[in-house]
């Protein structure tokens, strides 16, 4: 099968190649999907550099090589055969989801990744959703947000931040979004509140509070955000921007160490892709509560520039990497 693949750590522009690898084995509760489209995503770039480095044996990769040779997560797809114990798919469904290796005609995933595709959507928009839309789900459920709170959305057009906003628009939030002066229009489209660009105004020296900070990029710290978190605010962090060796547990460390002497709630979370979230999420999808925003579509061969793109933060919503055309 044809897949992207890397045997060292570096730049996505110069360690991934296309080229013709086996296909996966196919564990006893594992599916096998034939890739129709998948998306690029910051996890993607953290994976292929092995950074932050320091993070590397706790997982993200190998202390010296990687860790995944085939980089790739989100998947749309038809599913070729399920594994003895994987009883919750057949051949022949289509399904989305994510797991390890996408970029390739074929990959493995376990079964509680996996959910049966939204049948409005192509596999190029359904390949745009996995981890977003769960990061967004699961990290404003995270911030325990309520109708009628505000909530700041820091990267608010970025693959998660579209997510973010449109889901906390349809829990009832008074929404506020973070963007770039290039993207203000795309974030209003989504049913944003208020729209701040970052360009023109630091949102941290603002008067307005927020019952929630839902930080998805930048390089702001906890002590800047709490001066506009109320005093019971959260400010909830993902796995966004910092250094090569910390990444982004700078300021995670730091929030942790404020914690015990404030009022405010500061803390992270990691996303957890499971079938009932999934299907959580199709259900908003089909009911036109959520869509997937999508920059542009590229060919698997350009599946380094996708990750380059991401990692550059310059598309407003998602790259989608089209395996079948």
């Amino acid at each position: 099968m044809r897949a992207i693949v890397q045997d060292r750590y570096g730049p996505p522009l110069e360690v991934l190649r296309l080229t013709d690898v086996d296909v996966p084995p196919v564990g006893d509760t594992d599916v096998l999907v034939r890739v129709h489209a998948s998306s690029a995503n910051p996890w993607d770039w953290h994976f292929i550099r092995g950074e932050p480095v320091l993070m590397r044996p706790a997982g993200i990769g190998g202390i010296r090589k990687p860790r995944f040779r085939i980089p790739g997560g989100d998947v749309a797809g038809v599913v070729e055969r399920a594994g003895a114990g994987a009883s919750g798919f057949a051949p022949g469904d289509e399904v989305y989801g994510f797991g390890h290796g996408a970029f390739a005609e074929f990959v493995a995933v376990p079964q509680g990744n996996l959910a049966a595709k939204p049948p409005s959507l192509t596999f190029e928009q359904a390949a745009a959703v996995p981890l977003g839309a769960v990061t967004a789900l699961q990290g404003l459920r995270a911030g325990k947000l309520e109708a009628g709170q505000r909530v700041l959305v820091v990267g608010a057009s970025g693959g998660v931040g579209t997510f973010a906003v449109q889901i906390a628009n349809q829990l009832g939030a008074h929404v506020s979004g973070v963007c770039s002066t290039a993207n203000v229009e795309l974030v209003r489209s989504l049913g944003v509140d208020h729209v701040i660009d970052y360009r023109v105004q630091d949102f941290t020296t603002g008067e307005t509070t927020y019952d929630l900070v839902f930080q998805l990029g930048g390089t702001y710290s906890p002590k800047s955000i709490r001066k506009v978190l109320a005093p019971r605010g959260t400010l909830i962090q993902s796995f966004g921007d910092g250094s090569r060796w910390l990444g982004p547990l700078g300021n995670i460390v730091s929030a942790l160490a404020l914690n015990p002497f404030v009022g405010q709630r500061l803390t992270s979370f990691t996303a957890n892709e499971t079938t009932e979230t999934l299907d959580e999420i199709t259900g908003l999808i089909e009911s036109g509560s959520l869509r997937p925003v999508i920059d542009c579509i590229v060919d698997l061969a350009d599946a380094a520039t996708a990750i380059d793109l991401v990692e550059r933060g310059s598309p407003a919503g998602k790259v989608v990497v089209r395996v079948v055309g």
